[in-house]
């Protein structure tokens, strides 16, 4: 049973999540050889302030309107 969990920042759609469901679950099953019903999802949206890279937090390492999704 794959279990395929996605952390990003906080700001997508419903119909982005349902859309990278849509797209991951055949391709995950191809390539796993399982069955589509066995493979699982989860989404995290976290926050900036809850994120590092380098050495620092995302809140501090970029400004907010020039960070990549």
């Amino acid at each position: 049973m794959p279990f395929v969990r996605i952390d990003w920042f906080p700001g997508r759609t419903l119909e982005q999540k349902r859309e990278m469901v849509a797209t991951l679950t055949p391709e995950i099953a191809r390539i796993a050889d399982c069955k589509p019903e066995t493979i699982q999802f989860i989404f995290t949206d976290v926050t900036r302030e809850d994120w590092g890279r380098n050495g620092r937090l995302f809140c501090d390492y970029y400004e907010y309107e020039n960070d990549p999704q």
